[in-house]
């Protein structure tokens, strides 16, 4: 299905949209499976929202980021996670975009220079302070995100907070001033006391938790021993290609990372 971006609805509105709504930090989805757990509703459940944002078309129907005051009828509230993982990709990804809209929308309510409230700026996805002109845009916070390999084997590390037994990529989001390459270099020998060479820039992939943009890279070992980053890394080892630890599900990029550099090693085509 084709998306089309956009930020003001047509005068004449399809009789059905995508209806990304929230009740709080929870998205709605069908109550009973539609096929493929679309969520299209009638348009009229635009109106009932107490904040809506346009997001474009989605295979020719509208598509909308809706705040609800209330859970409809014949619609369930689910964690946006478990919610991106049941979606069909396309779908997981506007869920994500409408997500950060919304969240955008709330966190810049009032102007961040001078403390007016705001007001939505016509013709782009902005808010402007009526006062001193100060304008923010929805903000995305770039995150890099680093797989250290060698031969036969993999880096992977866990987080305090990961689900149990669950390990991944090392990530960290770029300070001011730096580029990714050298967020990948001082992330790694921060969270695990590491030197890597050789950088492959692999994909990237909106992250709304709340708005980060992560980056991912190959990077393959150079030097150093493995010490763990007290209060950030819980456990970091090597482990061989064919005997992985639980790792992501593929809805996320790691996923695909890890998943991918090991096909790719096992076809000896990384090195």
């Amino acid at each position: 299905m084709r998306f089309v971006p956009a930020t003001h609805p047509p005068l004449a509105g399809t009789a059905q949209a995508w209806c990304f709504a929230f009740v709080g930090n929870q998205l709605m989805l069908p109550e009973h499976d539609s096929p493929g757990l679309q969520p299209l509703a009638p348009a009229g459940l635009v109106a009932q929202a107490s904040a809506r944002h346009y997001l474009g078309t989605l295979a020719g129907q509208d598509c909308w980021a809706l705040l609800l005051p209330a859970v409809p009828a014949g619609w369930v509230g689910t964690p946006l996670r478990a919610a991106m993982l049941r979606l069909e990709g396309g779908l997981a990804a506007l869920a994500g975009r409408a997500a950060q809209v919304l969240e955008w929308d709330r966190s810049h309510r009032f102007c961040g220079v001078c403390g007016t409230p705001t007001t939505l700026q016509p013709g782009e996805r902005a808010r402007v302070c009526p006062a001193c002109k100060h304008t923010a845009y929805p903000r995305l916070s770039p995150s890099m995100m680093a797989l250290v390999w060698r031969p036969g084997e993999l880096l992977l590390a866990r987080s305090p907070h990961f689900a149990r037994g669950m390990y991944s990529a090392l990530a960290g989001f770029v300070e001011a001033g730096e580029s990714l390459e050298d967020c990948v270099h001082r992330e790694v020998a921060e969270e695990v006391g590491l030197q890597v060479q050789g950088l492959r820039y692999f994909g990237s992939q909106s992250w709304p938790f709340p708005h980060s943009l992560m980056v991912a890279y190959t990077a393959q070992y150079a030097a150093g021993q493995i010490v763990p980053q007290a209060d950030e890394i819980e456990d970091a080892q090597w482990f061989p290609m064919d005997a992985l630890p639980a790792i992501p599900p593929r809805f996320s990029i790691a996923g695909h990372l890890i998943r991918d550099t090991v096909a790719a090693m096992q076809a000896g085509s990384l090195g």
